[in-house]
Order: C-alpha cells, then structure tokens, then sequence
C-alpha cells in the first residue's frame, strides 16, 4: 500500500468512526479504538477495498456478506468484552470482526459459519460467542460450546426483519433478547429447522 493510500484508508475509517458510528451512538472508547486501529479494506474482497467503510454490508464468497460497520460496532458494544474473555467468533468469511476483538485484547478462536451450526469448532468452555451474521436459530450443539453465564451477541432473524440480539446462558440454555432492529446478512447454516406437521 502506498503512503497516499494509507491516508486515503486512515481519513475513511475516521470519517466512518465520526460520521456513522458516534452519531449512531456508539461511544466505548475500546470500540472505536479498535475500529480506529483495524483497516477494515484489508477484509474484503480487492474489488470492493474502494468502498470499505460505506454504511452498507459488503459481498463476500460463499453468499456470505461482511455486515455494515455499525453492526460490528454494535455487537462489541454489547459484548461488554474484557481481556480475561475467551471469544469465539462465527465468522461471515471475513476476519474483520475476530481482528477488533484481538485489538480489544481479548483472546479469540474463529469458526466457520457451517462448523459453528454443526457445532464442531474445536473448543469448550467460551465465555463469549459473538455471530459476525444473522441466524433463525441458535443451534445447541453451538450452546453447549459457552460456558455456564457466558453470552451471545449475534443478529437475529425474526421474520423480515433482522435485529442485533444478546444472551446469557443459564441453566444449560440461552434465551436471545432483540434488542435493535438493524439490517445485518443472514448466514443461511443457522436456518431454523424445518417441522413437519400434519
């Protein structure tokens, strides 16, 4: 990247920091410090580097897309991420969400979105799941991956309308609240079971 770019990509974060993320109300300092730190442009594809930080999701592989930059602002606001945290991030084939919360310091293992619906990314014992995506449904074999008291962060399918949604688990189970109505790209592995009836 050339020095020019490097401003031209620096003058877009921060205009994307003050002109999408404070006036929409995000304003944890750790959020948009990492937002400031991570160039968005370097997860995306190369034809799309050009218009990285526009209020939009962006198309990736797979029939994936990367969600708008507020929605990632919105998930880490709401994770109430510490350092002591051990995240796993379900990813829209981006790496863009798993690299802010390493700026945030936390230690963080990234899954697919197909291993994460299968329940097979690897490891136990997370205190906190964040889905880069929206799902219809929170598969168990992905529950049972979180820790007693952990939590979830994640868009959530209601219908036509996608909202950021959070959780705890308790009890063995999570229960995931909407809490903002917000455009976010479906991952189609978290599709609802489908129910016979006669």
């Amino acid at each position: 990247m050339t020095v020019a770019a490097a401003i031209d990509s620096s003058a877009a974060r921060r205009a994307m920091i003050d002109g999408q993320l404070r006036v929409s109300g995000i304003s944890q300092s750790p959020v948009l410090a990492a937002i400031a730190a991570v160039a968005r442009e370097n997860f995306v594809p190369a034809a799309a580097r050009g218009h990285a930080y526009i209020d939009r999701a962006i198309s990736l592989d797979q029939g994936h897309a990367l969600p708008a930059p507020l929605v990632q602002a919105m998930i880490l606001e709401n994770a109430d991420l510490a350092p002591a945290d051990r995240v796993l991030v379900v990813s829209c084939g981006s790496g863009y969400l798993a690299a802010l919360v390493e700026a945030m310091g936390a230690s963080v293992e990234v899954s697919d979105a197909a291993d994460a619906a299968a329940g097979k990314p690897g490891g136990t014992g997370y205190s906190l799941i964040l889905i880069d995506g929206a799902i219809e449904h929170l598969p168990a074999g992905l529950v049972d991956l979180l820790g007693e008291g952990g939590r979830v962060v994640t868009g959530l399918v209601r219908g036509a309308v996608t909202s950021l949604a959070t959780g705890r688990k308790q009890a063995g189970a999570v229960t995931l609240l909407p809490i903002a109505d917000i455009g976010i790209p479906v991952l189609q592995e978290f599709a609802a079971p489908t129910s016979w009836s006669f």
